[in-house]
């Protein structure tokens, strides 16, 4: 079962805010054998879940205020650096899932094939090196605006190689399907850690738009 139908019509409560919301939405965590708070992504690990909003914020609080303890119920040791811990797990899991939609078939690289597919209307996600070259990026953000692909620049040229298995990996899509729905949970729940669109983009904008402008849907 994906995570995607795990989460189907499912809601948990926020340790934090004390919120129901979707699991689509949250981190679970466990306690583990030693009393550590460990961060379950995949919701597989055996023992009761204490769920906390998936964004950097909520789950600093839920470590500052001795959140997990307080819902647990018993003694937990939450580490300080946890928001950073679940931050680079989120990034692995969006990275492996690149990796599978490559091997699949429905994920291309490369300029000219990348526009091509954003022209057409396939791209459910228009994925760009955080560090490529402005130019390149501008052509395919002015692309990406006409149509209804979001936009992920919260990989570097070297994040998105090594997870390819590519040489210098600047410009991909993400074709529309299964993967790409798999893809839209982890890609947003790591979106309350990371910026999806660096800062430094909005200094030029796109082209043919002002700095800051997103295209429609992009996140």
């Amino acid at each position: 079962m994906s995570l995607r139908d795990a989460t189907i019509d499912r809601e948990r409560r926020d340790l934090v805010s004390h919120q129901v919301m979707d699991e689509s939405r949250l981190i679970r965590f466990v306690a583990g054998p030693d009393g550590q708070v460990v961060p379950d992504l995949g919701r597989k690990l055996p023992g009761r879940g204490l769920w906390v909003e998936a964004s950097r914020a909520s789950v600093e609080a839920a470590v500052r205020k001795n959140g997990f303890a307080r819902a647990a119920k018993t003694r937990l040791n939450a580490p300080a650096d946890l928001a950073d811990t679940v931050e680079r797990l989120l990034a692995k899991r969006c990275l492996d899932q690149l990796g599978l939609a490559r091997r699949e078939g429905v994920l291309i690289s490369g300029f000219e094939k990348s526009a091509a597919n954003l022209r057409s209307g396939k791209a459910a996600w228009l994925i760009e090196a955080a560090d490529g070259a402005a130019d390149g990026r501008a052509k395919m953000l002015a692309l990406a605006r006409h149509q209804t692909a979001k936009v992920c620049g919260a990989f570097t040229a070297d994040d998105l190689s090594l997870a390819l298995g590519l040489e210098n990996a600047i410009h991909a899509v993400l074709l529309a399907g299964g993967r790409a729905d798999r893809w839209t949970i982890e890609v947003e729940r790591l979106a309350g850690f990371r910026p999806l669109r660096p800062s430094h983009w909005e200094v030029s904008g796109g082209e043919g738009e002002p700095a800051g402008a997103l295209p429609p849907g992009a996140s």
